[in-house]
């Protein structure tokens, strides 16, 4: 996703206990410092599938695939409380950015195939057909209620799912009493306090196109999240052209906005993970006008010739 733990730990205390897994299509790491109990960690890999049930759109048992695939005239279902969170928040930020990001890009997603063997460039014809099937407006969520107000609309929940999940799997870990762990889902980096030795996590900042140990910067974070969105993830050269997979949800094409990467820093998960791809979409100047205007979250945008653009009090992270 463009953010890598970097973090060791302190020679003063017991080996931290790691487990690995694939899961929401990605290698998810979640690691103890100070417990030694892999009953926890067991806990954590079954609830992150247990959301990968819920959410998934590629499951066909899922609630999201459910509603995707519904009957022509069905327009009304109930979906668990964590499905329903999972919606309000990526709602929510489809309303913040204007639909610059945009639950409802389903369609697009899915016929731009970034995950495929052979991804191609879908033909125009094809692109404003599906166009026409997006539109946030035409999902409304009413407690645990989704109505969709026509037989199209379809939800892609990637672009904030993986927030939402790390944030209630680091709710599990405080339940278990622990208060120094480190939970990557991808990327999608959540610090569980500090390290046991009081000292930040170290989170380094991928430098785009090179593999995950190189970065361009690194972070000292205590207790919150660091979220990366950049072209280079789930992207394919055509005919010299880099097609990423932030979709446009007005042209139905990648943004082009000058942008490689935007990174959040934020107390939340499921805000660095909406954010990120908020602020990418919007753009560097309308992206950090709007985090400049949040208490408490931060970020770091690169721009195409390398450069890293700090909101205010961002730069106070760099290791």
């Amino acid at each position: 996703m463009g953010t890598a733990w970097l973090a060791g730990c302190s020679r003063k205390n017991a080996d931290p206990v790691s487990r690995s897994s694939f899961l929401l299509n990605t290698f998810i790491t979640v690691t103890l410092y100070d417990s030694q109990d892999e009953t926890i960690l067991d806990g954590c890999m079954e609830l992150c599938s247990d959301y990968e049930k819920l959410l998934s759109k590629t499951l066909e048992s899922s609630e999201i695939y459910q509603m995707n695939h519904r009957k022509a005239g069905e327009r009304t279902f109930t979906v668990s409380g964590g499905t329903a969170r999972v919606l309000q928040k990526g709602l929510e930020y489809s309303r913040i950015s204007e639909g610059a990001f945009d639950i409802t890009i389903e369609p697009l997603s899915t016929l731009w195939d970034f995950t495929g063997r052979d991804p191609q460039v879908p033909r125009p014809d094809e692109i404003q057909k599906d166009l026409k099937k997006v539109g946030y407006e035409n999902v409304t969520l009413d407690g645990n209620q989704v109505t969709f107000s026509n037989d199209e609309t379809t939800i892609d929940l990637g672009a904030i799912a993986k927030g939402f999940i790390a944030d209630e799997m680091k709710a599990y870990l405080k339940e278990k009493g622990v208060n120094s762990a480190v939970i990557n889902l991808g990327g999608n980096v959540l610090c569980v306090g500090s390290r046991p030795d009081g000292s930040p996590f170290k989170i380094g900042l991928q430098k785009p196109y090179a593999t995950h140990t190189e970065t361009v910067a690194a972070l000292d974070i205590t207790d919150m999240s660091v979220v990366s969105s950049g072209v280079y993830e789930r992207h394919f050269i055509k005919d010299g052209v880099n097609y990423h997979h932030i979709l446009d949800p007005s042209t139905g094409y990648p943004y082009e906005n000058g942008l490689i990467q935007v990174s959040i820093i934020s107390p939340l998960s499921v805000d660095g993970d909406g954010l990120s791809t908020t602020c990418f979409a919007l753009g560097l100047e309308k992206g950090m006008e709007l985090i400049d205007g949040m208490d408490g979250i931060y970020a770091v945008f690169m721009t195409e010739d390398g450069t890293l653009h700090y909101t205010e009090g961002a730069e106070g992270f760099l290791d």
